[in-house]
């Protein structure tokens, strides 16, 4: 079998800057309560019209594929990570290759939010190994600021995201040690509907103690309702405490497993990418894993959650920032909706 590495990365991030102070114009808040809360002091979005999922991944993945001295035509499977895609169906990986002109190639479209490039990188990791596929691109991109609630209803959660992409190749290499070591998944569904998109959907409501009252009719009408639009219950739920006090538990357990696989220890770590999800959580992460600042790279404060783009985003500024150095101990780790977490240990 070979191993794997990430042989180029690219990440881009929407020109449109919207501050803390710049939300009070559309709910109750404050620079103040959203920083103490989140760490966050501002966030990009995408142009309204024009910028989709798709096109910020397609941007992402030409700067990746250019680093990776290949060409979109050698592309040879595509896996495209994300919550927010430009359709209910297709997904975005068929969009991506159409426009970027690649050849007949696979396109998987995985849905594990938050965890969703970790998941994606395992699934290119095995395909690459077992030599079925010579030039895997993963992307992670989302479009969230099309969908929330920006109202002081929903301001719980519309404070915490924002938009922007990722991108990796992940190709074969002889060389003994490097590349990706291992990767790790993880799921539990029992609290599935603490961090949930309920509508659009196809359950009918029947995992919720509160079900809509649908049009009564024979066939169809459950798809979305107007009142459910006026309500607001098209929007995301998020119970924040329940996320954290899973989130500080499975981090450190999944990077933990990570070491032992590879029998490391976090002193071996030169840097952590933990999913940008809220920088008290990095911090506590941190913390418990006794790891310097210079080991733990963030950057919530300047794009907010990104969910799926988020580990490939600070992935290639801490490589273009030089924090990153050939050789050097890498561990990706991710917590998100499902609940689904995951780790990647990475020699660079």
């Amino acid at each position: 079998m070979f191993q794997s590495q990430i042989a180029g990365v690219g990440y881009y991030v929407p020109k449109n800057i919207y501050t803390n102070t710049d939300l009070t114009r559309f709910m109750e808040t404050s620079d103040e309560w959203i920083q103490e809360r989140t760490g966050i002091q501002e966030r990009r979005y995408a142009d309204r019209i024009g910028e989709t999922t798709t096109t910020m991944g397609i941007e992402a993945a030409k700067i990746a594929i250019e680093r990776a001295d290949i060409t979109a035509q050698d592309i040879d499977f595509i896996i495209f990570a994300t919550l927010s895609p430009d359709y209910y169906f297709p997904g975005c990986g068929v969009l991506l290759q159409r426009e970027m002109g690649m050849k007949e190639v696979g396109a998987l479209d995985i849905r594990n939010q938050c965890s969703g490039f970790i998941y994606a990188l395992s699934i290119a990791d095995q395909f690459v190994k077992t030599g079925m596929y010579k030039n895997v691109l993963v992307v992670g991109s989302e479009k969230h600021s099309f969908a929330l609630d920006y109202s002081t209803r929903g301001r719980n959660v519309s404070v915490i995201f924002g938009d922007g992409a990722g991108a990796a190749v992940v190709q074969p290499t002889t060389e003994e040690g490097r590349g990706i070591l291992s990767t790790h998944l993880h799921s539990d569904g029992a609290d599935a509907e603490k961090l949930a998109m309920y509508y659009p959907g196809a359950s009918g409501g029947i995992w919720l103690e509160n079900q809509p009252d649908w049009p009564d009719q024979e066939l169809g009408g459950m798809l979305m309702t107007k009142e459910m639009l006026d309500d607001g219950t098209t929007f995301p739920y998020m119970d924040g405490q329940a996320v954290f006090k899973k989130a500080v538990v499975k981090f450190p357990e999944v990077i933990a497993e990570a070491l032992a696989k590879n029998n490391l220890s976090t002193e071996d770590i030169d840097m952590l990418i933990p999913h940008q999800a809220n920088l008290r959580i990095s911090q506590f992460v941190q913390k418990t894993l006794k790891l310097s600042d210079d080991k733990v790279f963030n950057n919530i404060q300047k794009y907010g959650n990104t969910t799926a783009a988020s580990v490939p985003i600070a992935l290639c500024e801490a490589w273009e920032q030089g924090r990153i150095k050939k050789g050097d101990l890498v561990c990706l780790a991710a917590f998100g909706a499902g609940f689904t977490w995951g780790s990647a240990l990475i020699r660079w």
